[in-house]
C-alpha cells in the first residue's frame, strides 16, 4: 500500500494497464472478424486502433477498435447504409452476439466485458493528406455522409509528445480517462487524446498529482469546446456527442476540479491521509488507500 501520493499514483497506473490476460483476450476476436469481412467486402487492410492500439487503454473499460479499410466499390456511398451492410455480414457469421451499429461503428459484444467488445469501423483509403506521412481514411461521420481521420497519425503525435516527455503522458492520458470511465463521464476518448496531448506539448515536466488538476482545470478554461485536429486531418472534434452529455461532463468536470485542488492543498499541508480521500473520490473509490 502507498505512503505517498507519487506511489499512490503508481499503482494506480499498475491497476489500469490491462494484463497480458486482458490484452489477449482482447485479440481473440481478430482473425474471424477479419476473414468475415474479407470474404463479403474484400479488405485493403485491418488493424486495431483506439486505446489499444496507442498504449491508452483503461483495464476493465476500454473495447477494442479496429479500422476496416474496404475498396470503396464494395460499400455504399451512403456510410449509414454502409454501416448496415458490415452490420449485416457481422451479425449472419456472429448471430448470437447481437450485432449493433454505434457511429461509425460496428460493435461486436462477445461478452460482457469491455475487452470481449469490438468496434470494426469501416473506412475508404484516400491516400496521404496534409502534414501526414500515413495513410488518411474517410470513415462514417453519422449523417449519411463521411469524414476524414487517420489514427497512425493521431498515435504518432501522441507518441512525440510521450517521448518528449520520457513517458509520461501516456500516463497522464490514462489517469484522465480513468476519471472518465469511473465516474460515468460522457467524453469522447479521442478528444481527451488530442486535448491531453496538445496540453503536454506546453510542459517541460509531469508530475501527476499536479497535472491531472492542471489538465481538469484546462478543460475547464477551454469549457470542453470543439478543437481543431492539431494534424489537420479531421476538423473540429467535439468534446461530447449531445448538448445533454457536453452539459453533465462539465458538471463532472467541475466536481473534480475542485477535489483535485482540495487534494494539492491537503499534500501541501502535510495531510496526506486527505489528499488521499480527495484522489479517491476523484476516481469514486479506486485510487489506491493510503497507508501510513
Amino acid at each position: 500500500m502507498p505512503r505517498t501520493i507519487d506511489e499512490g499514483f503508481r499503482d494506480f497506473l499498475a491497476k489500469l494497464t490491462p494484463s497480458d490476460y486482458e490484452s489477449t483476450a482482447a485479440k481473440n476476436h481478430r482473425a474471424s472478424i477479419e476473414a468475415c469481412l474479407k470474404a463479403n467486402f474484400g479488405l485493403n487492410r485491418f488493424f486495431r486502433t483506439g486505446s489499444f492500439g496507442n498504449g491508452t487503454s483503461i483495464s476493465g473499460y476500454s473495447d477494442v477498435d479496429y479500422f476496416a479499410s474496404i475498396p470503396s466499390s464494395r460499400l455504399s456511398w451512403n456510410s449509414s447504409y454502409a454501416l448496415t451492410q458490415v452490420r449485416g455480414a457481422l451479425n449472419r457469421r456472429f448471430y448470437s452476439t447481437g450485432v449493433y451499429v454505434d457511429c461509425p461503428a460496428v460493435v461486436c459484444p462477445f461478452g460482457s466485458d469491455a475487452k470481449e467488445s469490438t468496434e470494426v469501423v469501416p473506412a475508404r483509403d484516400i491516400g496521404k493528406i496534409g502534414r501526414s506521412n500515413y495513410i488518411t481514411y474517410e470513415i462514417p461521420d453519422c449523417s449519411g455522409g463521411w469524414r476524414h481521420s487517420s489514427p497512425e497519425t493521431h498515435n504518432a503525435y501522441v507518441r512525440v509528445v510521450d517521448q518528449k516527455l520520457n513517458g509520461r503522458v501516456k500516463p497522464l492520458i490514462r489517469f484522465i480517462k480513468a476519471w472518465k470511465y469511473y465516474r460515468s463521464v460522457p467524453i469522447s476518448s479521442f478528444y481527451l487524446e488530442l486535448r491531453i496531448a496538445k496540453y503536454a506539448e506546453g510542459e517541460s515536466i509531469i508530475i501527476y498529482d499536479l497535472d491531472v488538476p492542471r489538465v481538469f482545470s484546462y478543460l475547464f478554461n477551454v469549457k470542453l469546446a470543439q478543437m481543431q485536429d492539431p494534424m489537420g486531418i479531421s476538423g473540429y472534434i467535439n468534446a461530447c456527442a449531445t448538448e445533454a452529455k457536453l452539459n453533465d461532463a462539465w458538471s463532472k468536470l467541475s466536481t473534480a476540479l475542485y477535489r483535485s485542488e482540495q487534494a494539492i492543498v491537503a499534500k501541501d499541508k502535510g495531510h496526506l491521509s486527505a489528499a488521499f480521500y480527495w484522489w479517491n473520490l476523484i476516481y469514486n473509490g479506486h485510487f489506491p488507500s493510503y497507508y501510513k
